[in-house]
């Protein structure tokens, strides 16, 4: 790799915050150049793009779409196929199965050169499942070109799962874990997704119940643990964030001291004294970082409870989307600096939070 430059491809609710932060912190974190492929052309995204111009991202618009752009005022750097040729990462952030059709019809003819494409959990089998600080050890320099980055609450699933369910030497200790996931609706930024009232999803995996678990139990199997997990979802008629409420049953007996002395060990885990979601998601908007922060998951502290001297129960926050884009940026670095991408990752601490 002879530049350091990273894509990014989309403008979502991961893709927007994604390019903002690598934009603004790209020289501390050893980042050459980021540019950036707006989803869809319309007059209504004109401020975003300005701003994240302005922060620094190099912006890229297909020819049939430049006389568009340039009437807004939006003059664009590259063409997609000049910054694909020109970047060593390509972060897909696009819509359901867009990345997929990318991958097949695009990312492929890369196939041979030395770079690194990671897509978002909306993308199914694009790649290698990943999350940092759960399965960084299955990811091979030189050999893993794809790389898919799991759902906010896997994330959250799979934190608390090595967090709790392990013991102090990093031995799995879970004889199985039960979560139920209840999810917003849809983003505040999301125009669509709204519902009239709560909803069941039903199960769709006989073993797992829902991807969730599926992709979580695929993270720990790619470094060689076997778990008995399993999910059930419900959304709710909400903007803020998801919550997961989780029973982990270990092999060894536990108490709630021992239970939050790990948690406290785990710097990309935060806690919280708030029950209502609403003063979380109040806290990370007005202190986080484009309204996120990069934790991996928050939990209610007050919730938490121990049955029968081995059975952790609780409920826990996942973050917005914060934590798929600290898993994005850590994959990315891990791309372009494979042995020394977890010091480079020290220049987003202070998004990091111990309490919320």
């Amino acid at each position: 790799m002879s530049r350091k430059i990273v894509h990014i491809v989309g403008t979502g609710t991961i893709g927007e915050p994604l390019i903002a932060l690598l934009a603004s912190l790209h020289r501390s974190l050893g980042i050459d150049e980021v540019s950036f492929q707006p989803d869809i052309a319309a007059l209504q995204n004109k401020a975003i793009i300005k701003g994240l111009i302005h922060k620094g991202a190099k912006l890229c618009v297909a020819p049939e779409q430049t006389d568009f752009f340039s009437g807004l005022g939006l003059k664009a750097d590259y063409t997609p196929q000049a910054a694909l040729e020109r970047s060593a990462v390509i972060i897909d952030c696009s819509p359901p199965l867009e990345g997929m059709k990318n991958k097949v019809g695009t990312y492929s003819q890369y196939a041979w050169e030395n770079k690194v494409f990671i897509a978002q959990a909306n993308q199914i089998d694009f790649g290698k499942n990943y999350a940092f600080g759960i399965n960084d050890e299955a990811l091979i320099p030189h050999q893993d070109q794809f790389i898919r980055i799991v759902s906010c609450n896997t994330h959250t699933i799979a934190t608390l799962i090595k967090t709790l369910a392990f013991d102090d030497s990093g031995n799995n200790r879970l004889e199985w874990g039960r979560f139920t996931i209840i999810r917003r609706a849809s983003d505040i930024s999301q125009e669509e997704g709204m519902i009239p009232a709560p909803r069941i999803e039903r199960h769709t995996d006989p073993t797992y119940g829902s991807y969730h678990a599926a992709d979580a139990a695929s993270l720990f199997r790619s470094i060689g643990i076997e778990l008995d997990v399993f999910t059930s979802v419900m959304q709710v008629n909400s903007q803020y964030h998801h919550i997961v409420h989780f029973d982990l049953r270990t092999d060894e007996s536990i108490t709630l001291q021992q239970i939050l002395g790990r948690i406290e060990k785990n710097p990309y885990l935060a806690i919280t004294n708030k029950t209502l979601t609403s003063l979380v998601f109040a806290f990370i908007r007005d202190i986080g970082y484009s309204g996120r922060i990069l934790n991996q998951s928050i939990i209610v502290v007050p919730s938490l409870q121990i049955r029968k001297d081995n059975e952790i129960v609780g409920f826990s926050f996942a973050p917005q989307d914060g934590n798929s884009v600290l898993s994005s940026i850590a994959a990315a670095l891990w791309a372009l600096y494979p042995f020394s991408y977890r010091e480079k990752l020290k220049h987003i601490n202070n998004l990091v939070f111990d309490e919320v």
